[in-house]
């Protein structure tokens, strides 16, 4: 791909997106980035949003919101899908989920659709407590989630949105499905530990039922398909199945995926300015 190749990043405001248009600018190109209320319009659940969007483009980063596991999802994805081939769009790269059957319905669209493709599928994000709904525990001093021990393997966005710069870039990642993990298996608990340890204060670990998660999401204001998708997350998904670490990371890259407390040091302004 040169670059004249003309990339739409579609969630160019969130938290992957942004890091790609970022990445791919300081490469030279020049991509178009897509939202709802962004530079171009686009709306999942406006489909007469996405044929504007597709034209003249080339290459798409596509993440769906508000996740791959809800019902509509499956649909909305074959038509786009029709739509970017229609186009002449020449590939795809998908943001998927581990351990998500419901997203894996999603990446088989994708890879059936007859255009070039990467699907990108990612643990939990380190920057959920950072930049996500779970920074305000950080702050708090208290990480109350509906889980026990569970661990994960908590990844990097940084990590995934240069996976994905090299997927939008070069030829050799088409038809590659990287499954991408950070190094180490962590519970909620040692994410604790490790705040607690970096800050130099307290963070405590409080495991709590679906049932108050919930109801403690309902009283802060959460959107219910915000909800809807934690609730899925925590009630279904994190259950032990995605207790391994993968090379995906490394594989793509040629190096190391970045450890949780890595992590934690580079992105410490997110801890401090409003302790």
């Amino acid at each position: 791909m040169n670059s004249a190749t003309q990339h739409l990043i579609i969630g160019s405001t969130g938290k992957t997106g942004s890091r790609v248009m970022t990445g791919l600018k300081a490469l030279g190109f020049k991509p178009k980035g897509a939202s709802r209320n962004g530079e171009v319009h686009f709306d999942w659940d406006d489909p007469t949003s996405w044929s504007a969007a597709l034209n003249g483009i080339d290459v798409v980063y596509l993440t769906y919101y508000p996740d791959l596991a809800i019902p509509k999802a499956p649909e909305d994805i074959s038509r786009f899908c029709a739509l970017a081939k229609m186009k002449g769009v020449k590939h795809i790269t998908l943001l998927s989920g581990r351990s998500e059957p419901a997203a894996q319905v999603c990446e088989n669209i994708i890879i059936q659709s007859g255009i070039s493709w990467t699907v990108v599928r990612a643990s939990w994000f380190d920057q959920n407590f950072s930049e996500g709904l779970f920074r305000q525990f950080i702050m708090d001093g208290n990480i109350a989630l509906p889980v026990t021990d569970i661990t994960e393997p908590f990844i990097d966005i940084d990590d995934i949105a240069e996976v994905v710069i090299a997927s939008l870039t070069d030829d050799r990642h088409s038809g590659q499905l990287y499954e991408v993990t950070g190094p180490q298996l962590i519970s909620f608990a040692d994410i604790a530990a490790r705040f607690s340890k970096h800050l130099n204060r307290k963070v405590n670990f409080e495991s709590i039922s679906i049932a108050e998660f919930e109801s403690r999401l309902v009283r802060d204001g959460v959107p219910q398909g915000v909800i809807e998708t934690l609730t899925y997350l925590f009630g279904e998904v994190l259950d032990g199945r995605s207790e391994s670490t993968t090379d995906g990371v490394e594989r793509a890259l040629g190096r190391p995926a970045t450890s949780f407390d890595e992590y934690i040091q580079k992105n410490m302004q997110f801890f401090t300015e409003a302790a």
